[in-house]
């Protein structure tokens, strides 16, 4: 499952992506993409954009003067679900939209639902699964002329490698880059497998193309993406697909260790994230890849969803409570200043409050950096609805999930006080949002730094030394300009 990427959508909900029309096409019908939910949605966003821009499409931020309106979707929760419902409506009844706009659903809630979508909400006149973009013009046309159109069947090859994408609402200095799709991980609880279907690793040399073209137009900082970074698994040779290509051993694959460290030797100067990792796939040679490369950042995502074993084994993680604990122990000894974060899902089914207690506990323990925290929500479809029964009423899930966030905020503060005193070198990303005279950026712990502006810019990396801090913040000052 791409676990944190794909519980986002709380904190992104409704955000507009728009890209600016002056890019050379010419001026021609409008598209308002709207996306919700994980990194990759926003990414595949920027596909979307990349595949209609060929067909004469540019994309505005003011719905009402779309011709064709996308929104992006997330079925992680349910609540996610019914903010798209609401969005679909307002959009139906909106009297000032064109009356000739045609509205799509796209990603894991088309997968989902496209037959309500379709036929008996009438909310939508296209909808599109995730595998399925390549096919858009052709899906336009269909609905143009009068027809409901329809794609929403899983591939096992589809990885849009050869598609640009158009980076949409970019700062020019952070991108994020698509590395494989879809997920093997059958955990009960996650309908990703099945709106996102099976794991396919793209192409390792037109991956590390895409990001020398994004160093050369002047970013500074990669994030790798995927449901599952850490499985991903490439060969030139094509005998070695499928079962073949994971099976087969290391030294005859591209695997995900091997694809960072290409990436980080594009030049010194290029930051490499990543995201998300499953525990059980993170090998020591990732870790010592991030050891060994300083643009390789010292943060990782390692989700947990529970402290108990019994409960993990619910939820089909394959791994025990000490297996995890084992695992963070190891990225600290060869990664001593790594930032680790993790998800966690609360009242589970059958979940006692002593097993949440476990739960808490490893918190406790780990102290994590950040923490993506959920109750259960349970969604149609997965294993998890289909063999267990939802028992935990619903205020015991919220007063749980109230406790492990007070837990986290109290983490936090104490960890960033821990950094006043410290410095670090900060890529600048942008102006601070609450003081134009501040700038604001991110260390290689993933911390954000904020920090007067005075003769920096955006791009610039900078020694910060901290001075101040909240449960979310640092706050600094420059002490000097890192050059490479």
């Amino acid at each position: 499952m791409g676990d944190h990427q794909d519980m986002l959508e709380e904190s992104r909900q409704g955000e507009a992506l728009a890209l600016n029309a002056s890019n050379g096409m010419q001026e021609g019908k409008k598209l308002y993409i709207e996306s919700y939910g994980c990194q990759m949605n926003f990414s595949d966003s920027e596909i979307v954009a990349s595949v209609l821009g060929n067909e004469g499409y540019t994309t505005t931020t003011n719905m009402e003067e779309a011709d064709l309106i996308f929104l992006n979707t997330c079925s992680i929760r349910d609540k996610a679900e019914e903010t798209v419902r609401k969005k679909l409506n307002t959009i139906k009844h909106n009297p000032k939209k064109k009356e000739t706009v045609k509205v799509g659903v796209l990603g894991c809630m088309a997968e989902r639902l496209k037959g309500k979508l379709l036929e008996e909400e009438k909310l939508v006149d296209l909808v599109a699964g995730p595998d399925s973009y390549r096919k858009l013009p052709e899906l336009v046309d269909d609905v143009e002329d009068g027809q409901k159109a329809v794609n929403v069947l899983l591939s096992r090859e589809e990885t849009y490698d050869d598609i640009e994408p158009v980076r949409i609402n970019s700062n020019g200095i952070t991108a994020f880059v698509s590395i494989m799709r879809g997920c093997d991980n059958m955990c009960t609880f996650c309908v990703v497998p099945f709106t996102r279907g099976r794991e396919r690793s793209r192409n390792a040399a037109s991956i590390v193309e895409e990001c020398k073209d994004l160093y050369k137009k002047g970013y500074k900082e990669v994030t790798l993406l995927g449901q599952n970074v850490d499985s991903y698994r490439w060969s030139d040779d094509p005998e070695l697909r499928g079962r073949a290509l994971k099976e087969a051993p290391r030294d005859e694959v591209i695997d995900f260790a091997k694809l960072l460290i290409m990436v980080a030797e594009i030049a010194p100067d290029l930051r490499v994230r990543f995201s998300t990792s499953h525990p059980k796939d993170i090998i020591d040679e990732v870790l010592f890849a991030i050891r060994d490369y300083k643009n390789i950042c010292n943060y990782i995502h390692l989700p947990a969803q529970s402290g108990n074993t019994r409960i993990l084994k619910k939820m089909n993680r394959t791994y025990t409570r000490e297996w995890y604990n084992d695992k963070v122990a190891r990225i600290k000894e060869v990664i001593p200043n790594c930032a680790i974060s993790t998800d966690i899902i609360t009242g589970f089914c059958s979940e006692t409050d002593e097993e949440h207690a476990d739960t808490v506990d490893l918190m406790k323990q780990v102290r994590y950096e950040l923490a993506y925290m959920f109750f259960y929500s349970e969604r149609p479809g997965t294993l998890a609805q289909k063999k267990y029964e939802d028992d935990v009423p619903e205020d015991t899930k919220k007063a749980r999930l109230k406790e492990i966030i007070d837990i986290q905020t109290g983490i936090n503060k104490e960890l960033n006080e821990a950094e006043i005193g410290k410095s670090y070198e900060v890529l600048v990303e942008g102006v601070s949002k609450r003081n134009e005279n501040d700038l604001r950026g991110r260390n290689s712990q993933n911390k954000m730094i904020i920090f007067p502006k005075e003769n920096y810019k955006v791009g610039d990396y900078v020694m910060v030394k901290i001075e101040k801090s909240t449960s979310a913040t640092l706050i600094g000052k420059a002490t000097d300009l890192v050059t490479y």
